[in-house]
């Protein structure tokens, strides 16, 4: 198992070099700092706990500013266990995007956008009644069940509110690992709004690796003008095309006064 904190940016498309078009998601990843390392003997688990978005001190409280002292890093803002990672770790390390590549399946886990306080049609899918014929029954919930307890019953599909919970979306390929600019790009969408956090972390269910995309790059090509230079040859040669203009101009104006003459 191996995952990494990010930022989800928002989505684009790329395009492969044999004609596809790729709808992926970038997230933006800062490397994240490994402030604790968990072992069977200490806690009876192996695990890393890594953190990532820097926070100011004064706004952090002196237990977290002395958890993260521990491994020479500053205060930071998000903080995320893996348990059953790959390789060995130590206080301070650093991840970056490197730790996965193009083909690779991930499962992403982030925090689903807030809808507010919805009905039945829109939170569950219902369907509405009648709109014309006297009908008095529009968006309404239905039928609360049997009256015997006297109760909604648990579980009964009502109103309330929608969104912003911990949704994970599994089996999304990688496209593209940019480690100099610090982002991924993952197939699909993936949970949240921009700007919100999520999680990459191994695919449970799909572990193979496909093939790596190639894709179309768009960088723009820098044109060096070649630079000629001057040798005895090119010197004669552009001496020659001088002479023979000049005896162009010669015969012309010999041909004209001749004409003249003879008028």
């Amino acid at each position: 198992m191996k995952g990494i904190l990010g930022r989800k940016v928002g989505m684009t498309e790329v395009f492969t070099k044999d004609g596809k078009l790729i709808p992926v998601t970038v997230v933006y990843v800062e490397p994240n700092v490994v402030t604790q390392v968990k072992s069977e003997e200490t806690d009876g688990y192996k695990a890393i706990q890594v953190a990532t978005v820097e926070k100011k001190e004064k706004h952090a409280t002196k237990a977290e500013v002395g958890h993260v002292k521990k491994a020479n890093t500053t205060p930071k803002r998000f903080l995320k266990e893996i348990r059953n990672v790959e390789g060995t770790y130590n206080l301070g390390d650093t991840i970056d995007a490197s730790i996965f590549e193009a083909g690779e399946y991930v499962d992403v886990t982030g925090t689903s956008k807030g809808k507010g306080f919805t009905g039945v049609i829109k939170r569950h899918n219902q369907s509405r009644g009648p709109e014309t014929h006297g009908s008095r029954y529009h968006r309404r919930p239905g039928s609360m069940g049997t009256m015997r307890p006297m109760r909604v019953m648990k579980g009964k599909k009502l109103s309330g509110h929608m969104g912003v919970e911990t949704v994970t979306i599994q089996n999304l390929e990688i496209i593209e690992v940019n480690t100099n600019e610090n982002y991924i790009l993952v197939s699909g969408s993936i949970p949240g709004a921009k700007n919100s956090l999520v999680f990459i972390k191994s695919s449970i269910k799909k572990n193979e690796k496909a093939e790596a995309k190639e894709l179309v790059s768009y960088e723009e090509e820098t044109v060096v003008d070649e630079v000629v230079e001057e040798t005895e040859e090119t010197k004669t040669e552009e001496v020659k095309t001088e002479e023979t203009a000049e005896e162009k101009v010669e015969a012309a104006e010999e041909v004209k006064e001749e004409g003249a003459g003879e008028n």
